[in-house]
């Protein structure tokens, strides 16, 4: 019987690891690939404060190696079903948390599952993920200093990197699907006004270009079909995340796109269950928030832990 069992070993994850085993309470890691979440995959890490400069496997491998050295465990598997246990002989109620190979039990859960990037399904976009291709412009922007770039998407995250990246790059492409925008009326209109800010709409992305490196993208009308090359350094593809969370929906509340309803205290409707980083209701989606809520919803277990006593 584990005091904490945590669902996930992103940052937000191993971070929550961290503050649970400094609390003294025997802490389970649960991930079903590699642990460190999408933060592995980022070349360099610029934006976490206190570290200038760190790529962000080595980011990953620290948590681990912080986590793993205060006691916590780290189980590799998926994730298959909670169900909370309320024995009649007993006060104390759990949690039976089952993975495609094995069953363990947590006194507290923590969901961490984080959220993936929505993607394009181009042929090389995996390759050029990290050399030319982004999901945050937060994260690399700052890479693409006085250089082109081209941002995907009609949302609001889309508005918003643009907006962003207008203020670093010497040009900024914002390319959607249709005529109108889905984020705010107000911003889009911000960013026509901006010399160095071209908006094409009624297009998609059809191709990536570049070997070593991104050069190109090949754009197609979605109304003619006619097609054109367009030469840019990065690409920020902003078309939204999706979360993993579908097979909680019975344990804790979702709400329309699939995240765990929670506020800022991490703590869901579901007394004992937590939930931290990228998968819960929130509007900020960064490393630093990640590690954050990590820290909210271990502390928010460890008081909940002892207030069983």
């Amino acid at each position: 019987m584990f005091d904490i069992v945590i669902v996930g070993a992103g940052t937000a994850g191993m971070t929550a690891a961290i503050y649970g085993r400094r609390a003294g309470k025997n802490v389970l890691l649960l991930e079903e690939g590699i642990y460190g979440g999408q933060i592995v995959n980022t070349p360099e890490v610029e934006n976490y404060p206190g570290i200038q400069n760190i790529a962000g496997f080595q980011f990953a491998m620290n948590l681990y190696e912080q986590a793993t050295g205060l006691g916590a465990e780290l189980e590799t598997g998926k994730v298959i079903d909670i169900q909370k246990q309320s024995p009649e002989a007993s006060s104390q109620s759990f949690f039976r948390v089952q993975t495609e190979e094995a069953i363990f039990e947590g006194r507290t859960v923590i969901l961490a599952t984080g959220a993936k990037n929505r993607k394009l399904g181009l042929e090389q976009e995996e390759a050029l993920t990290g050399k030319g291709v982004s999901y945050c412009a937060a994260c690399d922007g700052a890479f693409y200093k006085d250089k082109s770039v081209a941002v995907v998407g009609g949302g609001n995250t889309a508005l918003g990197d643009a907006e962003y990246l207008s203020n670093i790059c010497k040009q900024v492409f914002l390319i959607h699907r249709r005529e109108e925008f889905r984020g705010d009326a107000g911003l889009a209109e911000q960013l026509e006004k901006k010399e160095n800010v071209i908006l094409i709409r009624n297009a998609v992305v059809t191709e990536l270009v570049g070997t070593d490196c991104l050069e190109q993208i090949r754009l197609e009308d979605v109304r003619t079909k006619e097609t054109k090359r367009l030469t840019i350094d990065g690409l920020f593809v902003a078309v939204g995340q999706t979360p993993e969370n579908q097979v909680f929906r019975n344990l804790v509340q979702l709400d329309e796109g699939g995240y765990v309803v929670a506020g800022e205290d991490c703590r869901t409707h579901t007394a004992g269950v937590f939930v931290a980083g990228d998968c819960r209701t929130k509007s900020v989606r960064q490393l630093t928030t990640a590690a954050a809520d990590g820290a909210v919803a271990a502390l928010a277990a460890v008081d909940y832990l002892n207030a069983g006593k």
